[in-house]
């Protein structure tokens, strides 16, 4: 389901968190009350883990990944690199990478299959997404923006983007992503989706400003409804119920 949090006062939580379907990156130094959102939905299921990169709490922004791997820039320290070592799960790949758009996750949206990256990226960058991530990378901008991760939110179940994506856009990304887009807002009509907002396959978290009528466009999107446990359950008892009736 899709729950509200804020990282000290700040409602952009995708700058201070990514969220993966194998792990969660969550920065250091926030408070208690911010962690126990993130752990009270994920704690059993993946692991929540506390970090900087390069010295600083800018998580989201900084990093990029799925659930085969972990993208971090150059900025990163030895001891940062080694701590997430150890502490992701053992098949999730973690690379530092030469590349001068250092922000990789304002230059990088993905899910577990499909990549959208900065028109400008280095090649070389392009190949170690690929490869690290096990994704199909396309060079894209979202309503004119090149800051793909900046300006959309995408999981393997659906996306948000851009209020002002056009429909032939929309179109065109969603043929490339395979699941359904829409465009929308989040903290009270804020078009930085990719700062206010972090998703995997079954919760998302939105900035504490996000209206209602927003978390329910994140959840029907996303199929979060479905993604419950106690959701499975009630479709089950409905199917037996059908077949013995």
């Amino acid at each position: 389901m899709a729950v509200r949090a804020q990282f000290e006062n700040s409602n952009e939580i995708g700058v201070f968190s990514r969220l993966t379907n194998s792990y969660c990156l969550v920065a250091i130094g926030g408070s208690e009350n911010f962690y126990s959102v993130f752990e009270s939905e994920l704690n059993d299921i993946i692991p929540v883990i506390h970090t900087s990169i390069g010295g600083t709490r800018i998580v989201g922004r900084l990093t990029a990944g799925n659930k085969n791997g972990l993208l971090v820039p150059n900025t990163t320290t030895d001891q940062e690199l080694q701590h997430l070592r150890n502490s992701l799960p053992d098949k999730v790949q973690i690379q530092r990478v030469e590349e001068r758009l250092s922000a990789l996750g304002n230059v990088i949206a993905c899910n577990d299959y499909v990549a959208l990256v900065h028109p400008d990226i280095d090649r070389e960058t392009e190949e170690i997404i690929a490869d690290v991530l096990g994704v199909e990378v396309f060079r894209q901008t979202i309503a004119d923006n090149v800051l793909v991760g900046s300006f959309c939110a995408i999981s393997n179940q659906g996306g948000i983007v851009h209020p002002r994506t056009t429909i032939q856009d929309q179109d065109e990304l969603s043929s490339l992503l395979q699941v359904p887009l829409v465009a929308g807002t989040v903290n009270r009509g804020s078009d930085v989706i990719g700062a206010g907002l972090v998703v995997n396959d079954w919760c998302a978290f939105a900035g504490l400003d996000t209206t209602s009528t927003e978390l329910s466009v994140v959840e029907s999107i996303f199929k979060l409804q479905e993604a419950q446990p106690t959701a499975i359950v009630n479709e089950m008892r409905d199917a037996l119920v059908d077949t013995y009736s």
